[in-house]
């Protein structure tokens, strides 16, 4: 089983907008509601490739009943702590004339130390059931770091492989707990270390300087490009190949759950990266966020170019 955590879960809205105007009132073509918040994203893309998922987190008030509806409709499987504050909403505006997406963003329900010590319990016996971990976004109001290095203490305790997709203070925080994988961007990597990175050359060694602290898996993302996986087996570099982007929200919640289907099934590194990188493109061709057809990954899937750039062992 696959435990997806998502502490800031959302309805996700999509609103298609045909020229999108700011400061006057535009119409809505078309609106897409779903069960959002990175991990639930993650959740979903899993559901699809055949996983059994169990989705947990803070939910709270009428939002956070649609939030529980809208993953059980999508063959998740939800175990979440309720609060006493209303689950946030967060809006995609994509403008069919300019081809652009504007995102607004809730800050969520403020949660209490009694929600966080309910949430670690629960996560604790539900680790007993989980074969990986996946800890996706950013937290609600009231929960700090903390809280995602005690997750990752304890599966690494039960012996289960966790995979951590967050950023800014969350991520630099957490390093040092060392979870399995860590998926960070060029601009996060450059957060981190506070410095620019100029080249794709210093983007690995900087990726290879995070493994050395004990995280096996560094995936970069390269957005078109494609990624880069730094592994226990080598450094890879992954491309893919054109597609018809329709959107490009939860391409790297998608990717991530290629990981946690490949690391669970024990697939060789090659072959989990190519899988990651063809579901994240086969996200980029719906509307819906964090969704793909399997007949686009299986057309996507030969497609994807591996490089290996370094042999051997990097550890």
């Amino acid at each position: 089983m696959i435990l997806t955590v998502t502490l800031n879960a959302a309805i996700d809205k999509r609103y298609e907008i045909n020229d999108f105007q700011i400061g006057k009132v535009n119409r809505v073509g078309e609106c897409i509601y779903s069960a959002g918040g990175k991990g639930l994203n993650v959740a979903r893309v899993a559901a699809i490739a055949g996983e059994e998922v169990v989705a947990t987190g803070f939910v709270g008030g009428h939002t956070g009943s649609l939030i529980e509806q809208k993953a059980r409709e999508s063959g998740i499987e939800t175990d979440f702590i309720h609060i006493e504050g209303e689950s946030r909403t967060c809006i995609n505006i994509f403008d069919t004339a300019s081809m652009t997406q504007t995102e607004i963003l809730e800050g969520g329900a403020t949660v209490t130390e009694s929600d966080i010590e309910r949430m670690i319990d629960k996560y604790y016996r539900l680790l007993k059931r989980a074969d990986i971990v996946t800890i996706s976004g950013s937290v609600p109001n009231g929960v700090g770091s903390s809280v995602y290095r005690t997750m990752i203490s304890l599966a690494k305790k039960a012996g289960k492989p966790v995979l951590l997709d967050t950023s800014g203070s969350l991520l630099r925080d957490c390093i040092t707990a060392a979870p399995t994988l860590i998926k960070p961007n060029q601009d996060e990597i450059e957060q981190l270390i506070e410095k620019k990175i100029e080249t794709r050359e210093e983007l690995i060694d900087q990726g290879l300087k995070l493994h050395e602290k004990g995280i096996s898996y560094i995936i970069i993302s390269l957005g078109a490009e494609g990624s880069v996986m730094i592994s226990p087996s080598g450094v890879y570099q992954a491309e893919v190949p054109e597609v018809k982007v329709v959107n490009t929200v939860g391409c790297g919640d998608s990717m991530l759950a290629g990981f946690a289907v490949g690391l669970r099934k024990h697939w060789e590194d090659e072959e989990i990266l190519r899988a990651a990188n063809a579901i994240s493109a086969a996200n980029a061709m719906r509307a819906e966020t964090g969704f793909y057809l399997p007949k686009d990954y299986k057309a996507i899937y030969h497609e994807v170019k591996i490089t290996k750039i370094k042999h051997g062992s990097v550890n």
